[in-house]
């Protein structure tokens, strides 16, 4: 794996963290983090060891239903072009993150995308998803 695939998975680890902080601090609202999916080549791995900081590439924050309201996705360790998809559901409209020149942050351009603008972009979904 190169420097900057494992820069990218670090920084793809730290959005998922920020993902869970969310869900934990609005856990009286009804908010919940939901592991979607483990890499292929995680569970297909046999007795190698994982070098990658997480298992996890796709999660969400669902509602008290459990119906998702925000999904986040990476891509594959094999991939070449690596991204994450921040996907509000039941909507065509996405973000694309790559690695930011940084090296540290993701970005969707050259915008780094901070724990705040995840924050607000949930507590926005999250009150549309109430009102239905």
């Amino acid at each position: 794996m190169t420097e900057h695939d494992r820069k990218f998975f670090a920084a793809w680890t730290e959005l998922l963290r920020w993902t869970q902080e969310y869900a934990v601090e609005r856990e009286g609202e009804g908010v919940q983090y939901v592991k979607l999916a483990d890499y292929t080549d995680y569970i297909y791995r046999m007795a190698r060891p994982y070098d990658l900081p997480t298992t996890t590439m796709s999660a969400s924050l669902a509602d008290a239903r459990g119906q998702a309201v925000l999904i986040l996705t990476s891509s594959q360790r094999a991939d070449v072009f690596k991204e994450v998809i921040v996907h509000p559901a039941d909507s065509r409209n996405h973000r694309h993150l790559t690695l930011a020149p940084d090296g540290v942050h993701l970005a969707e351009g050259t915008r780094i995308f901070t724990r705040e603008m995840l924050f607000d972009l949930a507590d926005k979904l999250f009150s549309v998803a109430a009102v239905v």
